[in-house]
């Protein structure tokens, strides 16, 4: 990936912080009157990440040592727990980012690398014995996908998406935008869309840096993971995946990257004026309804540009909180309030639902874990 080490110089993140979201959200007295800075641990954070120290070490020896523009950054269940305590957030539903198992080059190698990340994930944390992880931590499995997709990585992924499911009681799947150019509307896909829909599993989608990005000497993360998000999700719709696969519930990360803002350009060729007249859908359904069911993620959206579109097109109970940590630790240099910008887009109650009981009633298990029962 180009210039990744730009960001060590460029980004001391201290003006950058308040402009994401860790700074305050409004100036003096147009906050909402009475609003919470801080409500106890509550919170669900549904994209965050995990990168554990034998997984770390085999991506310094294949020397990677950024992701997306931003140095590896330290983690830890106990730093975990740490961030948790400091925002008043209750679990991590927790993922690993870019690159997963792709710079593997063997399909056993990655094979066995995403069973040792997911059992991790599943055994240590998900189903911790520990009083002091017990409760924090929910997943998404790790699929064992290379650069190059091909049937047989297919095939080792529909293993692995079941097992990690049914046998490691493991909260969802993960996978990314695309995987060197190929994007997840493609045809080689369509077993494991097979096996995803069978499980009726939630599916979170984050975005990659794609395949030959015009280099503007800016980290990646910054632009080009919202670019990717944007063209899985419209080949998807193209591709005829939501239709075929109803039982996938997505989860996109980034508040979809671009698509709530461009949701009704993209969706163009599904309605056309004709077909509109024809149904009475003109000037109505202004963007893809199967836009309309997928779910949202605030991790670096927290900010109403943001928020407000993904309201407009798929309602509040379709936005769930999230922080992208430990890529954001910068991000978040106190403790209270993880995103006060949210009060700009929703009340109170709203807010609740956004970061607590929507994700409470998509991951039933995880409820269950932690005593609360679905939302």
């Amino acid at each position: 990936m180009k210039r990744r080490g730009l960001l060590k110089a460029a980004l001391p993140l201290g003006a950058t912080a308040t402009a994401l979201g860790a700074g305050p959200a409004t100036a003096a007295g147009t906050a909402p009157s009475g609003a919470p800075v801080h409500r106890g641990r509550d919170r669900v954070d549904v994209h965050c990440h995990l990168i554990p120290d034998f997984y770390r070490r085999s991506l310094a020896a294949h020397g990677i040592t950024e992701i997306g523009g931003v140095p590896v950054p330290a983690w830890s269940p106990s730093l975990a727990v740490g961030f948790m305590n400091r925002y008043g957030i209750q679990t991590q539903v927790v993922s690993v980012s870019e690159p997963g198992v792709t710079f593997l080059s063997s399909a056993e190698e990655r094979v066995a690398m995403a069973q040792r990340l997911n059992t991790y994930t599943s055994r240590d944390l998900i189903h911790a014995p520990s009083p002091l992880l017990k409760g924090r931590f929910g997943g998404f499995a790790v699929l064992p996908l290379g650069a190059t997709v091909d049937e047989r990585d297919v095939s080792h992924a529909v293993d692995e998406a079941v097992r990690a499911v049914r046998d490691l009681k493991m909260d969802g799947v993960g996978i990314f935008s695309s995987y060197g150019g190929t994007y997840l509307g493609d045809p080689v896909f369509a077993p494991l869309m097979k096996a995803l829909d069978d499980l009726g599993a939630m599916v979170f989608i984050h975005p990659v840096t794609p395949q030959g990005y015009p280099d503007l000497g800016l980290p990646p993360f910054l632009y080009e993971f919202t670019f990717d998000t944007t063209r899985a999700l419209v080949n998807m719709l193209y591709q005829g995946v939501y239709r075929r696969y109803p039982r996938i519930r997505w989860l996109a990360a980034h508040a979809g990257g671009t698509l709530p803002y461009i949701s009704y350009r993209t969706s163009l060729l599904t309605l056309t004026p004709v077909i509109a007249q024809q149904v009475g859908a003109a000037g109505l359904d202004d963007s893809s309804p199967h836009f309309r069911k997928l779910f949202y993620d605030t991790a670096l959206s927290p900010a109403p540009q943001a928020m407000r579109s993904v309201r407009e097109l798929a309602g509040t109970e379709h936005i769930l909180f999230a922080t992208d940590w430990p890529f954001t630790s910068a991000l978040f240099p106190a403790a209270g309030d993880p995103a006060p910008q949210l009060d700009e887009t929703f009340s109170h109650a709203e807010r609740l639902a956004v970061e607590r009981t929507n994700a409470l009633a998509q991951f039933p298990a995880l409820a269950a874990r932690i005593g609360a029962g679905p939302a």
